[in-house]
C-alpha cells in the first residue's frame, strides 16, 4: 500500500475527528476509537470523496472499519481510476 495515501487518510480521519493522529491507531477499528460514531464517520468519507474527487458506494462504506482499511479501499479506487483513462 502506498504509505504517502496511508498518511494522508490517517490526517484527514484525525482532522475530522477532532484528535491528535497519535490518537487514531491506523489499526484500530471505529468502534474503538472515541467520537468514531456513525456522523464522523459520514464526515470522513465527505472529506476523502472531495479531496480525491471520487465516490464511495454505501456498500463500501460500511467496509471503512479502520484507517487502514479505507486507506487500501481508496488505493484500490485511485488505481481503477488511473487504469480506466
Amino acid at each position: 500500500m502506498n504509505e504517502s495515501l496511508l498518511n494522508e487518510v490517517h490526517q484527514i480521519t484525525a482532522d475530522v475527528l477532532r484528535k491528535d493522529a497519535n490518537a487514531v491507531p491506523v489499526s484500530a477499528t471505529r468502534d474503538l476509537v472515541p467520537g468514531w460514531d456513525s456522523l464522523a464517520h459520514v464526515n470522513i468519507v465527505i472529506a476523502l470523496e472531495q479531496r480525491f474527487d471520487l465516490q464511495f458506494l454505501p456498500e463500501e462504506m460500511v467496509e471503512m472499519l479502520s484507517v487502514e482499511l479505507i486507506a487500501m479501499l481508496l488505493d484500490e479506487k485511485l488505481a481503477a481510476r488511473r487504469q480506466s483513462v
